[in-house]
């Protein structure tokens, strides 16, 4: 055990043993009590918060409380000093055995130090960094996937079965723009010279993607309808893209248990909306023009909407976009319900 919920039991203890005692009165909730680092370090190894937020329900002065709380933990073979500071504070000093058990105690563990089973086994999936496949990782991905992985290592090192997840937004018109920006440059590959249109993706990063998609299928889908190879390049694209992304996070130390593609959801975003539809959660309806930016350029229109503002969302969601496809909201919907 650790020294904050070793010393935690300890004010346990002692107020237990002065409710006991009728110090002070019985059945106090004491969960918010805290036993953490001091604010100045000059003030000890380790400060109680106990009487300052008992003395309210106890109808008894801070200060009082701390005075019979030090009294009870000095008596103690691991505390020092348990000294009385302002108006409640208590703070604590601890013996060196304690210090040097605990050292010993750290190496004796190494790795496996502070480690629970807190988490008892329970199952936690946690889904993070989720970069589109449309472009390469950047400094804010990183970021997420660095904090990401670290909660995933800290609930496990509590006990819980966490499965560290990617969900691939690889579904929607994004995907058909980088198919299509993925067939200029294997067009370029092949020795075309291109233009690259607005609206599409005009990265270097996709030089290579053109290169590989031109070693595996020729000049095969050089002029060929772009119904016969746009499948094929929105998987492949996709794939290459994501080896990319791969790579960078296990130059990061990171690698996911679970890559979920949404475009694998298929009929059960349809399945899951029926299910909600079936709930009355569903209706068609125009929404009301955001607030702050972008307010100026709202065009109302009818849409389907799920019914989010009757769970505490400020505002219904939008499942469909203008062009029929699925908003990133009813994937995610079909994603949770699946």
């Amino acid at each position: 055990m650790n020294l904050y919920p070793r010393f935690a039991d300890h004010v346990a203890t002692a107020l237990a043993a002065l409710m006991a005692d009728g110090d002070l009165p019985a059945g106090l909730d004491t969960r918010a009590v805290a036993v953490e680092p001091p604010r100045d370090p000059t003030h000890g190894d380790l400060a109680t918060n106990a009487a300052m937020v008992l003395a309210k329900p106890a109808g008894m002065k801070p200060r009082d409380i701390a005075v019979m709380l030090a009294l009870k933990l000095n008596r103690l073979a691991d505390v020092a000093e348990a000294e009385v500071a302002g108006p409640g504070f208590l703070n604590l000093r601890l013996t060196p055995d304690v210090w040097r058990n605990e050292i010993t105690a750290i190496h004796t563990a190494g790795a496996d130090y502070g480690r629970s089973n807190m988490g008892g086994g329970h199952a936690v999936n946690v889904e993070y960094v989720s970069a589109n496949p449309t472009g390469p990782m950047h400094m804010g991905h990183c970021r997420g996937a660095v904090v990401g992985d670290a909660l995933a290592a800290t609930l496990e090192y509590a006990g819980f079965a966490v499965t560290r997840e990617y969900y691939i937004n690889d579904a929607g018109g994004q995907v058909d723009t980088l198919a299509r920006s993925a067939h200029l440059r294997y067009r370029e590959a092949l020795g075309e010279t291109i233009e690259i249109p607005e609206g599409f993706y005009p990265g270097d990063y996709l030089v290579p993607v053109g290169e590989a998609l031109a070693a595996d299928f020729g000049g095969k889908y050089v002029t060929a309808p772009e119904a016969e190879w746009l499948p094929a390049f929105r998987s492949r694209t996709v794939a290459l893209m994501m080896d990319r992304i791969r790579d960078d996070l296990l130059l990061l130390g990171i690698k996911q248990d679970v890559f979920f593609s949404e475009a694998s959801l298929g009929d059960r975003v349809q399945q899951a909306l029926d299910t909600l539809d079936a709930k009355g959660l569903i209706y068609e309806g125009v929404l009301e023009a955001p607030k702050g930016e972008g307010a100026d350029d709202w065009e109302p229109r009818p849409q389907t909407l799920f019914r989010a503002s009757q769970f505490g969302d400020d505002t219904d969601r939008a499942l469909k976009k203008s062009d029929g496809s699925w908003t990133y909201f009813a994937g995610d919907v079909a994603y949770h319900y699946d």
